[in-house]
């Protein structure tokens, strides 16, 4: 099984175009299904039953995966036979028979508008670090990219003049405006700090580490930890809580979905949609709260 792996993963990558974070996902799944398999002995994908890919996701399952990583596993499975099957590496796609578990959505812990202002003022100083802190906060919170696009932006992909920002994934490319506040500590990181902390001066990423390199996702993990602690926010916060919180209070304060949408880059809109159900939970609270017959 092993060579057809790395050919449907190289297709991914040559004819697909897929993020190495999604090639490096079905990698992982794929691999643990031909390790379960060669403990049965089993070697050759012409070999592989449809019994034995259902005993495979029934391992999963009695070995308590969450049903989140059930569900990717078959996905990865199925993904993997519909191009044996278009390449008649297969004779036919025997993974039809399996079925993904139902996945629970829960509901993304949001901050609060008050949360969040503490949050953004806490890297106040005037040290090259709180400032480059502060304009990775403020942009973070202004676009709600993920933390892996604001980790790889480059300079270039920043138009302070009309306050925007370009941020590419594997195959397409956003347009994301941002406001005042972010652009302010933008501009104030540009003008001097960032050239004083890349390492490499013909480096083109825009936020680089202490040591001059790009910053990382477990570095940035560690900044946002370390301000949400001295802005004494219980919460458990990360990088992604802000992306949340970008998105439900843009859809509270009367933004359509779909410009929502497009923004965080979901290619679903039913994606998106979790963040009107939360402000519809949110009326709902307030309507009980307040209303005298509520």
């Amino acid at each position: 099984m092993e060579k057809e792996i790395t050919a449907f993963i190289s297709y991914l990558h040559n004819v697909k175009k897929t993020s190495n974070n999604t090639e490096l996902s079905y990698k992982r799944d794929l691999e643990k299904l031909q390790h379960f398999m060669a403990a049965k002995e089993i070697y050759d994908v012409m070999d592989v039953t449809a019994e034995g890919l259902c005993a495979y996701v029934n391992d999963l399952e009695e070995n308590h995966f969450a049903a989140a990583t059930v569900s990717r596993s078959v996905a990865s499975i199925k993904a993997f036979f519909h191009y044996l099957v278009q390449e008649e590496l297969v004779k036919e796609d025997i993974s039809t028979v399996l079925k993904a578990p139902k996945i629970e959505k829960k509901i993304p812990e949001i901050m609060s508008p008050e949360e969040v202002v503490r949050l953004l003022e806490q890297p106040g100083g005037n040290s090259p670090k709180e400032i480059r802190d502060k304009a990775m906060l403020e942009l973070l919170y202004a676009t709600g990219i993920r933390v892996s696009e604001l980790i790889t932006l480059k300079v270039y992909d920043i138009n302070l003049q009309m306050g925007f920002l370009r941020c590419k994934d594997a195959n397409k490319e956003r347009v994301i405006p941002f406001g005042n506040a972010a652009k302010e500590a933008l501009d104030r990181y540009l003008d001097g700090t960032r050239e004083s902390m890349v390492e490499d001066k013909k480096s083109e990423i825009l936020f680089a580490n202490c040591s001059g390199q790009p910053m990382s996702r477990q570095g940035f993990w560690k900044l946002i930890k370390y301000y949400a602690r001295k802005a004494g926010i219980q919460a458990d916060i990360t990088p992604h809580t802000l992306r949340h919180s970008f998105a439900a209070h843009l859809v509270e304060n009367g933004a359509d979905l779909r410009s929502v949408q497009e923004m965080l880059g979901h290619s679903d809109i039913s994606t998106t949609q979790i963040y009107a159900n939360i402000n519809h939970n949110h009326i709902r609270e307030i309507y009980a709260k307040a209303h005298p017959r509520g």
